[in-house]
């Protein structure tokens, strides 16, 4: 199905250099006068067209990089990725831990109505709604009584979150979580307003009824082509904002909107949608920028389904790839093998010592172990192994990776798998209903500890997708999450990473490294190394 490939990007990427000549891109305009600001403008390519921008329903990347533009939480992450206050005006924490009383500034919405800790209250609910069924509900399973709510096990007037006044909100949290303040800042815990969205319940899909809080506003969506932001002059903060305008370009294609960026019709384009194939190129010309990326790239197997329900053919699978060579020949973006789930970077519970130093490597590369898990299992040299597929998403460079592990799969195991491709949103639909065999993935923190990882698979777990369930796993993360002691925390996380390794529902591959293109005149862009791209403090040099 691919062999046009090539034709087709190429088409394609013409198209969209002719279809950008006409539109502004990194420009600053002076006004006529002295009391107009002058425009400045940014144009940019976070990913294809989002699955949604309900911030309480969304659990991409790309939607992320759009929300956090147009919203704000009670906190805000600064480029150190320290949370800082935004809506809220001040936070007390009991001496407990346990209950935080947060104080609202006086902040508008984008229509000019006030935000009040109502529409918080509202918008965490919505989450946490079991008919709602949003992927993310798990997020705030810290708050008392939210997982018991989203399991039908509680009412609403149960779970722990008060509205005290308008401007105050009272959260009770299940127990101490050291970096609730940090989740604050996730998208999930933005606001909405309540009374926008029970008079427009399809508020998030138009700019006409499209109201958030946050340093930009939507002015238009053209669906699968562009989103246009401006400037939100409701915004508390707006003195700080410099754009006038930024626009995201809604592109599915990462061939193209590099040709787009490198004919001058683009400011940037976002790691998901740059070429890996280009990566060796815009390297040795300078054009390939770096940070770090708190990440891991990995493969999901649908272990509802034969063979996957037999943890053999799983680790066989896992051990018979070459990370490295992926990355050397494939990948190129410098990445790090990959023999854990959870990356560098996350402090443990000893100073200066991160969790993957202390958790170290937990399986090896061992093709003969490989073949032998795989005879084991009732496949000698891959006699009778089904005919399988690798789904993949489009948008970005997953196929060519795809094609390599395939390739190692049936020269090293004698095993045959295809390959099938599908655009952002049906791919993750059919993650999420199990519609695969194995499924490419990644996971990138939403905030920095080691729970951002492991939470998420946990039995019946939003973002598990996989269809494993494992009882002392569950009860690891359970002792993570009620323990205030980083020591004790810490070690039930690690003896996690050990069942979910040695059960192999998901075969790690690299730990991800951010790479991405922006012109040299566009300064002030915050990259967090939780894959969020703040556009807040972005300027516009001449």
């Amino acid at each position: 199905m691919f062999k046009n490939r090539k034709w087709l990007v190429s088409i394609t990427s013409t198209a969209l250099v002719l279809g950008l000549v006409l539109t502004g891109c990194g420009t600053t305009t002076p006004s006529s006068g002295t009391s107009a600001p002058k425009e400045m403008k940014i144009s940019y390519v976070p990913g294809s067209e989002p699955k949604t921008l309900d911030p309480q329903m969304s659990n991409g990347i790309p939607e992320a990089i759009m929300e956090m533009n147009m919203f704000e939480g009670l906190m805000r992450l600064d480029k150190d990725s320290n949370p800082q206050n935004a809506i809220a005006d001040s936070i007390e924490v009991s001496s407990d831990g346990l209950q935080y009383t947060i104080k609202l500034k006086d902040t508008k919405w984008s229509n000019g109505d006030p935000v009040t800790a109502e529409d918080f209250k509202f918008a965490w609910m919505h989450a946490l709604d079991p008919s709602a069924a949003a992927e993310y509900a798990y997020q705030l399973f810290y708050i008392k009584n939210g997982e018991a709510y989203n399991s039908n096990k509680a009412k609403a007037e149960d779970v722990g979150i008060k509205v005290v006044d308008p401007k105050t909100l009272e959260v009770t949290l299940e127990s101490p979580t050291p970096y609730f303040k940090s989740l604050l800042a996730f998208p999930t815990y933005y606001p909405v307003e309540k009374k926008n969205v029970e008079a427009n319940p399809k508020w998030n899909l138009q700019p006409e009824t499209f109201v958030s809080n946050g340093p930009f506003k939507m002015q238009a969506w053209t669906h699968n082509d562009k989103l246009v932001l401006v400037k939100n002059s409701n915004y508390w903060d707006a003195d700080n904002v410099k754009l006038t305008e930024l626009t995201f370009r809604l592109i599915e294609d990462g061939k193209a909107a590099l040709t787009a960026y490198e004919a001058g019709q683009l400011d940037g384009v976002d790691q998901g949608s740059v070429p890996i194939s280009d990566l060796d190129r815009l390297r040795k010309d300078g054009s390939l920028k770096t940070s770090p990326y708190l990440g891991t790239y990995f493969y999901r197997f649908n272990v509802t389904k034969k063979p996957f329900d037999n943890p053999k053919v799983r680790q066989a699978l896992s051990l018979a790839i070459d990370r490295q060579a992926l990355i050397d020949n494939v990948f190129k973006g410098g990445q790090i093998p990959a023999f854990g789930y959870v990356p560098g970077g996350v402090p443990d519970a000893e100073t200066g010592k991160t969790f993957r130093e202390i958790g170290g490597e937990l399986f090896k590369e061992d093709l003969a172990k490989a073949k032998q898990l795989l005879a084991e299992a009732g496949y000698p040299d891959g006699k009778n192994f089904p005919e399988l597929s690798i789904l993949y998403n489009t948008n970005g460079s997953h196929q060519l990776p795809a094609q390599a592990i395939q390739d190692m799969w049936a020269k090293n195991l004698g095993i045959n798998v295809k390959l099938l491709g599908q655009e952002w949103k049906v791919y993750q639909r059919s993650e999420q209903d199990l519609q695969y065999n194995i499924a490419r993935a990644g996971w990138i923190g939403d905030y920095i500890d080691p729970m951002t990882f492991m939470d998420m698979f946990v039995t019946n777990g939003g973002n598990n997708q996989t269809g494993w369930s494992n009882a002392d796993y569950d009860k690891n993360i359970q002792t993570a999450k009620l323990s205030g002691d980083q020591k004790v925390r810490m070690q039930a996380m690690h003896d996690a990473e050990k069942v979910l390794m040695n059960e192999m529902p998901i075969m790690p591959i690299y730990y991800y490294t951010n790479y991405y293109v922006l012109k040299e005149n566009i300064k002030g862009i915050i990259q967090l190394p939780l894959g969020f791209t703040d556009f807040k403090y972005a300027t516009v040099e001449k």
